[in-house]
């Protein structure tokens, strides 16, 4: 007779389960595990071997990957690699040939049950609602076509932007003291800032024609050259900053500097600005062969202009043009052959003998800010014109022009189809394609003090011709409505500026640069030599 042995019974008088661990399980880890798991494979040493979507997951457990019996190697050699250059060998399933029939078969299986569908749904239809059903279908397989074929195009033909070059080359021996990033300038905030004081005004403005203002494009009006003289003087050189320097004021630019570092967060394009500090004093320069004062074109664009410099549309011909375009419409919207101008107080400091009957119509405005801790600042602004308001006032007007080059390239809107019935829409274009440029004009407008900004839409005559150009309409804003609709904030723009005045006043006297990198969104303050950028016709003129 069979004996039988009762096995050891293990009481656990604190809870449930074993008291003790078999020797031969001691100090082993232990995997959580499903009794549902499939099992179906031993080990996986690539990771590959099922890639099919549909058994990824097939013998997946359910309580994840687990790292119990992972390796991991506390020696120094964290350095080691493996290189495994092999090909992994794949499934006849696998492959492309086999792949692309399943997923033909189950396109095919996914078309034949929508039909089935579609057809169990028409029988209950009556005929004239079958017929719109059938036509809705065929409508929607055709803009789904095209569609997909749009989206492959895309996706083969990315448009690669080009590498751009910085506003000047950057020597060895120049020292980066600062970087500012984007993100952080788009935080600053400096409110409060109270109305600018008159220091002095010069200069004489013509009369703005409102006959211009009924210009449309079915009465365009073309674009005539006009032979003016226009005066773009830096800071150091303005004999009227010289004489308020040594009186009132730490920290001297013009409107143009300024409106360019308060609208840094929205540049793409590269610039730099000089800085020299002379005791306590500040002063913004620009550079005397620099391209700072043409206007850009595009710049803000999804797809700005990347062609080649011979090309009329190339960055710098675009901007050429536009230049040309803003100096001729801002002289021809006036009103010509009449002796009625505006005289300011004092007569324009840049005129020299002869020159004025030559010279544009321009009034200039020497205006002091106090921008807090003892910073006052002293910049000269501009006028373009004056106007006569409805109620019998004269306004201070800023005259600026939009331009359109190519619509296909520029966001696809054609002015002479869309300006006079969707203006909104082309000025949305605008300001999406030009976003830095108008943020500029405004704040020029908005240091200067002037009542209105007008803006005229200018295209070319012909796409391929860049001499000829048509008026096509004109708008006009007041400056702080349309920083609000642009989107503008005076206050981080006065709180960029205040930043960097603080970080330059904190360096020693010399001569400093600030640059925009032309492919990151930031601007670096370098320390360079005060001998930098200077011209040497004093000593050739010496010498000879």
């Amino acid at each position: 007779m069979a004996r039988f042995e009762p096995p050891v019974i293990q009481d656990n008088q604190n809870g449930w389960g074993p008291c003790s661990v078999p020797d031969q399980f001691k100090d082993m880890p232990y995997q959580p595990f499903s009794k549902g798991d499939r099992i179906g494979k031993v080990s996986d040493w690539t990771g590959s071997t099922y890639q099919d979507r549909r058994y990824a997951n097939k013998y997946a457990s359910q309580y994840g990957v687990g790292s119990q019996y992972a390796y991991f190697h506390e020696e120094d050699e964290n350095s080691f690699q493996l290189v495994d250059t092999s090909k992994v060998q794949k499934n006849m399933y696998q492959r492309g040939r086999f792949n692309r029939f399943n997923q033909r078969n189950l396109r095919r299986d996914q078309q034949r049950q929508r039909q089935q569908l579609q057809q169990a749904q028409m029988q209950i239809l009556s005929k004239t609602a079958k017929s719109r059903e059938r036509d809705r279908l065929r409508q929607v397989r055709k803009l789904q076509k095209q569609l997909g074929a749009r989206q492959k195009f895309d996706q083969k033909n990315p448009i690669k932007l080009k590498s751009r070059e910085s506003s000047v080359i950057v020597r060895p021996e120049w020292q980066v003291i600062e970087e500012m990033d984007f993100p952080r300038l788009s935080k600053l905030s400096l409110p409060g800032i109270e109305e600018a004081k008159d220091v002095k005004r010069c200069g004489k403005l013509d009369y703005y024609d409102r006959a211009c203002d009924r210009i449309t494009t079915k009465n365009e009006r073309r674009l005539q050259r006009v032979n003016r003289i226009f005066h773009k003087v830096t800071t150091t050189d303005d004999p009227i900053i010289r004489q308020l320097a040594k009186t009132e004021g730490n920290v001297f630019a013009t409107d143009a500097i300024l409106a360019t570092l308060m609208c840094t967060t929205r540049s793409s394009y590269s610039w730099d600005v000089v800085v020299q500090r002379v005791g306590n004093k500040l002063f913004f320069d620009k550079r005397d062969d620099s391209e700072f004062d043409l206007l850009t074109v595009s710049e803000t664009s999804n797809e700005p202009p990347q062609d080649e410099a011979n090309s009329i549309n190339s960055p710098r011909s675009l901007a050429l043009e536009a230049t040309f375009i803003n100096h001729n419409f801002s002289q021809q919207v006036l009103k010509q052959g009449t002796d009625e101008k505006y005289e300011f107080e004092e007569k324009n400091p840049f005129i020299q003998e002869g020159e004025e009957k030559e010279v544009a119509s321009v009034g200039y405005r020497y205006r002091k800010w106090d921008l807090g801790n003892g910073i006052e600042l002293i910049a000269r602004c501009e006028h373009d014109a004056v106007m006569i308001s409805p109620n019998g006032e004269t306004q201070f007007i800023n005259i600026k022009a939009l331009n359109e080059w190519d619509s296909r390239f520029s966001g696809g809107i054609d002015w002479r189809q869309k300006l006079d019935t969707q203006r909104g829409a082309v000025l949305a274009n605008e300001l999406k394609n030009n976003s830095c440029k108008l943020a500029k004009w405004t704040i020029q407008a908005v240091l200067a003090g002037s009542d209105q900004i007008k803006f005229g839409y200018v295209s070319r005559a012909h796409v391929r011709d860049t001499s000829q150009h048509s008026i096509l309409g004109t708008q006009q804003f007041k400056p702080h409505e349309f920083a609000t609709q642009i989107n503008l904030s005076m206050d981080n723009a006065w709180g960029i500026l205040r930043c960097i005045v603080d970080i330059c006043m904190k360096q020693k006297e010399g001569k400093y640069l600030i640059m925009k990198d032309p492919n990151k969104p930031m601007i670096r303050l370098y320390d360079i030599p005060d001998n930098t950028f200077e011209t040497d016709d004093e000593d050739d003129d010496g010498d000879s």
